[in-house]
Order: C-alpha cells, then structure tokens, then sequence
C-alpha cells in the first residue's frame, strides 16, 4: 500500500500539530528551567514519602506482590556534589511491607543515598543506590540485597509532590511531603 500526500495534506498536518500545541498547559512553559542554578531549590529538613510497592525480585520473590511502605528522606549536602549544577544529596531510610500469602510476608528496611536533580519548579529527578534488609516468615528469613534505583517527582506545590520510583528490588508509586 502506497500513501499518496495531496498538497492539503502538509497543512492539514500542521494544523493538527497546531491544535495539539494548543493542549499544552500554560504553566509547562512558564515552567523556569533550574537545573543549572546551585542551591535554587526547595530548603527542607525532610522528605516524608508514603508509597504502594510492586515488587519485582529480591527478598520479594518473582510473583510480584503489592505492598504499603514508607521512606523518610534527610537532606545531607543542600548543594549536592557538583558545582554549578542545582542537585542535592540525602540520605534516606524506611520500610515496606509485603504478604507472600500462604501466611508468609517480607519486610524490607531500605538505606539509601539519594541524589536529586532539581529540573525546574516542577520537576526533580533522582538516583537511589543503597541496601535492603529484609526480614520475612517462611522460607524468605533474612537478606540483605542490592538496591539501585531511578525516579522522579512532579511538584504539586513546594511542601507537595507525586514521587514515582523504579529499579531493583521493586516499583513505587507515592506522595511526598516537605518539611
């Protein structure tokens, strides 16, 4: 099948295009771009993130079960680690808790070193290396296991935001609030 463009064709794209330029929200471009500005962003002593766990491996096991937790994180070096770049760097700690079923259920105690990168008012994304320990019934016992994580936070508000987290051993979906 062959695709013949008639000279309406361009401009109905660009009318299209157009229309759907339209549906971008006003405050995405008034949205000020901050990643380059050291220290200009949200002064917080700590970061309190009720979450939903999906876990995808590790002391979860592989039929990935869904859990509560919560994670508390301490901001350590406002200004991050690197000069003229708007990150910061915390360390965080929590727990989360998941049934196995069969009477059998795993909690987790995350450490981890979170390391933010402010984009904009709105947007913030960071990198989680750590380490779990997890304790759990029946024939999960004790492990301790590797963590290593990415996300992502959209800004509500500055005490507000909606924190999605994804890597090993599990996925994230949560609110985090500002202190």
């Amino acid at each position: 099948m062959r695709l013949h463009l008639t000279a309406s064709a361009p401009a109905r794209m660009v009318l299209i295009g157009g229309l759907l330029g339209l549906l971008i929200p006003a405050s995405a471009a008034a949205d000020e771009e901050l990643v380059v500005k050291q220290s200009d962003h949200l002064d917080y002593s700590l970061e309190l993130e009720p979450h939903l766990l999906v876990a995808i491996g590790g002391p979860f096991g592989k039929d990935n079960p869904i859990g509560p937790g919560v994670r508390a994180t301490i901001p350590i070096l406002p200004d991050g680690f690197l000069k003229r770049v708007n990150d910061s760097v915390g360390i965080g700690f929590g727990a989360d808790f998941v049934s196995l079923g069969h009477g059998e259920s795993v909690v987790a105690i995350p450490v981890v070193m979170q390391w933010n990168f402010w984009l904009s008012t709105h947007w913030t994304v960071f990198g989680e290396p750590g380490i779990d320990f997890a304790t759990g019934s029946g024939h999960h016992g004790n492990a301790l296991d590797p963590i290593i994580a990415v996300g992502g936070r959209y800004h509500f508000t500055r005490l507000l935001s909606l924190t999605l987290r994804g890597g090993y051993p599990g996925v994230s979906v949560g609110a985090s609030f500002f202190f």
